[in-house]
């Protein structure tokens, strides 16, 4: 998060320092270190659980509010550029102002937000509540591990940060089996409804539990333009990937786009080294260790949370899983990446992080390269293989990030580096649904038109096949009603072998991304502060 260490300066592990020592824990209710990990996690376990529960919900939310697969990419990407983008002023807001306050603010933003979505008529007021998910999660994220490192102890600070990521992992975990309970017992509203009375709970706890604690130093100003050109860049550029499609890579708006994006990542590290109290200080990316770090982050991400993306609709368009059953096939990458957590740490402590993280890239690759072979006949035995292999890769990765990004930050920036660190991830999330789904719909446009053919289907005018092709994007089967059972078969039959052709490409580009990532791995090694940052690691 962002100003999580910040607070570490000024807390309970500065010794040295009078005023370092902190406010003495109540020995009641108010200000008890562990009742405040417990009120924390539960607020964040909301933030932690959207951002992947929503993957079981899409298919769902497409069919009822008659969706394009842009628009469903946009329930994912609003909602993770949102919080990517103001996690580290979020996290100077709440050593400015407050971290209860700022805690109590995003918990009250959230579930409000999410009841908003609930009660949504068009995908577009769905895609806007999502954006204020975002930057109210952002808001109660950095604030809560800001009131865990003011409340414990030194020493016991780590144990309570582990526990409070297993809490995170677990939650991010199990995000789409709760979701398929939800969606096939309830609906997809109950998704997001379920966060309105796991809200209030955390706003009863925090207001009778949480004490305030806020930066000795706390910033007088804010980066304000910083955020817009940072903002603005990151929306071009995901735009541009969205849309590409659509316009067609060689369109002139597409690339008018991605110059913009470029132009704008480019003024904002020039502004970066002119303004006093930067949105992101770039003397943090002096250590290639901690580039590395970052860019590991984001490549992670891109493969993992844009590869899971596709698996949702190929379970439940193409297999007919319920959401329920498509949330249990996906056990075995929630197990695996709990269980393998705890060994990646303790390996990762052992021999530092650059073999864990290269070795769990190879093992994502693999899972990547191996869930490209997936067809419409694959038993959920082979597919459990692959998840399996997926979350034992992605454990080491998710657990060690951390103590390469803090460990190799300089001590007083190591709070911005830990914003740094969950914003890649946040990023990362967001670029892959955008580029895999850009290939995934290059690869359709690309082919359904002659698998259509050569099944000797009626000829379609460009704006059927328009419609077919935003159908099949998602798994679907464009047959309309009063089609006969022989020719919906024919139908059905090219919509999924086009969708699993699209999937295939789109997993083995995710293949190739963790590739890469295996050898920006090998540049990583554990910092001189590793010690100091390395509670965050599961955040």
């Amino acid at each position: 998060m962002t100003s999580q260490t910040t607070v570490d300066t000024t807390g309970p592990a500065d010794k040295a320092s009078p005023a370092a020592s902190g406010p003495t824990p109540g020995k009641g209710l108010r200000g008890h270190p562990w009742y405040t990990l417990f009120t924390v996690a539960v607020g964040v376990m909301m933030v932690a659980l959207d951002g992947t529960i929503v993957a079981i919900a899409n298919p769902a939310i497409q069919k009822d509010l008659n969706a394009s697969f842009a628009d469903v990419q946009w329930i994912t990407n609003g909602y993770f550029l949102a919080l990517a983008v103001t996690l580290i002023t979020a996290g100077k807001l709440g050593d400015r102002f407050g971290h209860r306050q700022t805690f109590l603010i995003g918990v009250v933003g959230f579930a409000a937000a999410s009841g908003a979505i609930g009660l949504s008529d068009s995908i577009a007021l769905v895609v806007v509540f999502r954006v204020f998910q975002g930057l109210f999660g952002a808001l109660l994220m950095p604030a809560a591990l800001g009131l865990l490192r003011a409340t414990f102890p030194a020493e016991k600070l780590n144990m309570a940060i582990g526990i409070w990521g297993m809490v995170i992992g677990a939650s991010t975990a199990g995000g789409p089996i709760l979701g398929g309970v939800l969606v096939e017992h309830v609906s997809w509203q109950s998704v997001f409804f379920i966060n309105v009375p796991v809200g209030i709970l955390a706003v009863v706890l925090g207001v009778v539990i949480l004490t305030d604690h806020r930066a000795e130093k706390a910033p007088r100003s804010f980066d304000l333009l910083g955020i817009g050109l940072l903002s603005g860049a990151m929306f071009c550029l995901v735009w541009a990937l969205i849309k590409a499609p659509e316009w067609g890579w060689g369109d002139g708006l597409t690339w008018t786009f991605i110059v913009v994006s470029v132009v704008g990542f480019g003024l904002f590290a020039l502004w970066e080294t002119k303004v006093r109290e930067p949105l992101i200080p770039l003397t943090l990316f002096r250590s290639v260790a901690l580039s590395a770090g970052v860019v590991l982050m984001v490549l992670m991400a891109i493969a993992f949370l844009g590869g899971l993306f596709f698996v949702t609709f190929y379970l439940q368009n193409v297999h007919g899983m319920s959401p329920i059953d498509a949330g249990l096939h996906l056990l075995p990458l929630t197990g695996m990446m709990i269980v393998g957590s705890p060994a990646a740490g303790a390996m990762i402590t052992k021999t530092g992080p650059r073999i864990p993280l290269a070795g769990g890239m190879v093992l994502t690759a693999v899972a990547m390269y191996g869930m490209s072979t997936l067809d419409t006949g694959t038993s959920g035995a082979v597919m459990s293989i692959w998840f399996a292999l997926l979350g034992l890769g992605l454990a080491p990765v998710m657990v060690g990030a951390t103590e390469v990004i803090v460990g190799n930050a300089p001590m007083e920036l190591s709070g911005v580096a830990g914003g740094l660190q969950q914003a890649a991830m946040q990023i990362g999330g967001s670029l892959g649904t955008a580029v895999l789904g850009a290939v995934m719909a290059s690869k359709v446009d690309g082919d359904l038109a002659g698998n259509w053919a050569d099944a000797g289907l009626p000829k379609l005018n460009p704006t059927q096949l328009d419609q077919a092709a935003e159908a099949v994007q998602v798994g679907a089967a464009p047959v309309a009603p009063g089609t006969p059972p022989e020719v919906a078969e024919k139908i059905t039959g090219v919509a999924h072998d086009t969708f699993i052709s699209g999937m295939s490409l789109a997993s083995l580009v995710a293949a190739g991304v963790a590739v890469v990532a295996v050898f920006v791995a090998l540049l990583t090694k554990r910092g001189e502060n590793a010690d100091a940052g390395a509670g965050v690691g599961h955040v």
